[in-house]
């Protein structure tokens, strides 16, 4: 038996001794409410659309795609939404006022995720009022939503700060107002996976017939943990954003609760985890939020492996450093060289550049390799056959040449770029507008080289070297070309021709052939 399959099923004997999961774990996705409310995080309709268009497709139940009232521009975006006939529920925020609610029925949505407070910090400075008031506001708007035919998931804001008895009667008044969903949420991240586990289990047994959802922030770095732990308890649905996006320290990430429930518990979701991944991407370059390059499932070193030690044993078995096999979300194993790289690693990634060096030409490259990581130089793909072709004594192949390269830009002017490629004898001229002169110019060598080879920039980096407005500015690019991933750096004192550099470097490592 595989040794992940081994692990898995001795995890799952030892952690299904005390869970009581729900026979279906809904996943309510708030990336487009709660996740816009990271700080920096604007989109426009079209961009909620996007993403909401790709969680249908990744196979969430819920999508909560904004806040009815806040905004013309949440408005517009939930209507167009609403429209797109999507197969998950349609949902908007709305406080305990009417004018939320009718904000919301104005879109269209199929339900709403009504939140009124329920802790006394709350209720006592937020909204100034007693807890016999917020009782009559959580049965009327419960109410009057679901006489205009909306779902109403109700969610005791700061519940777990709460009076656990107030709490409670909360609960009782949203459901003899017709509530179809109770939710709550952990505001402000306090629980630990004990408190959470014994919370929700009170509350599951307290009232066994209703639907609940737990809805955790990440303050403490527990809100998967804790969220994992509502479900064990027997919560029904998981409140989640993409890639952990929320204010403050964000929400339970969607890809992890997803991939711990199916790996670690045995238990399933309607969820596509092969696609995380790319939604993962997806939501990063439309929310202008990078993902941290460890972080768990989409991070870009989560299935990236350097070390010799570790990279000998992964290519006689990933099991040993994988817990997780990269395919099943939507990922591919990567080896990388630098001044941890040993020489397995080393050979397996020349020859899947079709590289071959005998064991003298390998120990040299190595040692370049090592020499060039000792100076505190990251080592990309690039460099690495770079080194290799001048070892081996192979000219280097550039299939790809930059002949002319023009740029222009200014106040009142829309930044354009036209370039001038030569593929292989064959003449590209192309051009395209940008943001900016980098992103110009990127886009006219992709639109050129796009015709011929499907090459995407997946990643981009700068840094300067160098102080001063004549810095010398060192970009790093990613670009795959479908499994194949590599990286490639550009060195200039102008940041457009570093970028340059670096894309074309990155593409001709791709559509070079050495064999």
């Amino acid at each position: 038996m595989f040794g992940f399959e081994v692990a898995v099923k001795w995890g799952i004997a030892l952690s299904n001794r005390q869970n009581n999961f729900a026979s279906k774990i809904r996943i309510f996705d708030t990336t487009l409410r709660d996740g816009e409310q990271t700080p920096g995080v604007s989109l426009t309709p079209e961009k909620k659309v996007l993403i909401a268009k790709r969680l249908d497709e990744l196979g969430v139940d819920v999508i909560e795609a904004g806040f009815a009232a806040a905004s013309e521009g949440e408005m517009e975006a939930l209507k167009l939404i609403a429209k797109e006939n999507l197969r998950a529920e349609v949902c908007s925020f709305a406080r305990g006022v009417r004018s939320d609610i009718d904000a919301a029925i104005k879109c269209d949505v199929d339900s709403i995720f009504l939140v009124i407070p329920a802790s006394d910090i709350h209720i006592e400075h937020k909204l100034r009022k007693s807890r016999e008031e917020v009782l009559k506001i959580i049965g009327d708007c419960t109410e009057y939503a679901k006489d205009h035919g909306l779902i109403v998931e109700f969610g005791p804001e700061d519940a777990t700060r709460s009076d656990i008895k107030f709490l409670k009667e909360t609960i009782r008044v949203a459901l003899s107002a017709g509530a179809d969903r109770i939710t709550p949420p952990d505001t402000v991240g306090v629980l630990t996976p004990e408190r959470s586990y014994n919370f929700f289990s009170e509350l599951k047994r307290d009232f066994p017939n209703v639907v609940f959802g737990v809805h955790c922030h990440d303050d403490f770095g527990l809100a998967v943990a804790n969220t994992l732990a509502a479900l064990r308890a027997g919560v029904e649905e998981a409140h989640v954003t993409v890639n952990g996006l929320g204010e403050r320290a964000g929400n339970a990430a969607l890809e992890e609760v997803v991939v711990a429930l199916k790996l670690q518990y045995n238990v399933s979701t309607r969820v596509r985890t092969e696609l995380l991944y790319d939604t993962s991407l997806l939501v990063s370059r439309l929310t202008g939020i990078p993902v941290q390059p460890n972080k768990a499932i989409v991070g870009e070193n989560a299935f990236v492996h350097e070390s010799g030690i570790h990279t000998h044993a992964i290519l006689a078995d990933p099991s040993t450093y994988e817990a997780i096999p990269p395919e099943i979300v939507g990922r591919v194993r990567r080896l990388v060289v630098g001044k941890h790289a040993g020489s397995h690693g080393i050979r397996a990634a020349l020859e899947e550049m079709g590289l071959h060096p005998t064991e003298d030409q390998l120990k040299e490259i190595f040692q370049r390799v090592k020499a060039l990581g000792d100076k505190g130089k990251r080592v990309t793909d690039a460099d690495l056959k770079a080194i290799a072709e001048s070892v081996m004594g192979i000219p280097s192949i550039q299939p790809i040449k930059l002949e002319e390269l023009t740029v222009v830009t200014g106040d009142h002017v829309t930044p354009t770029a036209s370039v001038r490629l030569n593929f292989n004898g064959k003449v590209l001229i192309e051009a395209a507008t940008g943001v900016g002169p980098v992103d110009a110019a990127m886009n006219a060598i992709r639109k050129a080289i796009l015709a011929i080879e499907p090459i995407r920039l997946d990643e981009y980096h700068v840094n300067a070297i160098t102080g001063g407005t004549d810095a010398v500015v060192e970009v790093i690019v990613k670009l795959s070309k479908g499994d194949r991933i590599v990286t490639a750096m550009g060195v200039h004192e102008d940041i457009v021709m570093a970028s340059v550099k670096a894309m074309i470097s990155g593409m001709n490592l791709l559509v070079a052939n050495n064999k």
